[in-house]
């Protein structure tokens, strides 16, 4: 059975930074391409970051310069450094891991960033 559990959300003050990570169980995420979107109130999912199995990286153009999206192989964990907050980044966060037609979500977790 394959479960991702993100976690390390929570309220921040804008300009303030949060890490989010991802635990993977029942894959390997060395073998997945592994993501974080974001869903805001009201406002449909939004891709914000890629890490593929090669270590590429990809980042939307809301996030670019201020997210990192990292891979902790032996921990079977991806991980979201994110800085320089905005109120605009309030949602909930969601790890995905895809490979070919299969992919998985994990439950989300809430980031509130205040003005």
């Amino acid at each position: 059975q394959v479960q991702l559990v993100e976690s390390g959300g929570g309220l921040v003050q804008a300009g303030g930074s949060l890490r989010l990570s991802c635990v993977a169980s029942g894959i390997n995420i060395v073998n997945h391409v592994m993501g974080w979107y974001r869903q805001a109130p009201g406002k449909q999912r939004e891709w914000v970051a890629t890490i593929t199995s090669d270590g590429g990286t990809g980042y939307g153009d809301s996030v670019k310069g201020r997210f990192t999206i990292s891979r902790g192989n032996a921990k079977n964990t991806i991980y979201l450094q994110m800085s320089s907050l905005k109120p605009e980044d309030t949602a909930v966060y969601y790890c995905k891991a895809q490979r070919g037609l299969m992919e998985y979500w994990g439950q989300g977790t809430q980031v509130t960033v205040s003005s």
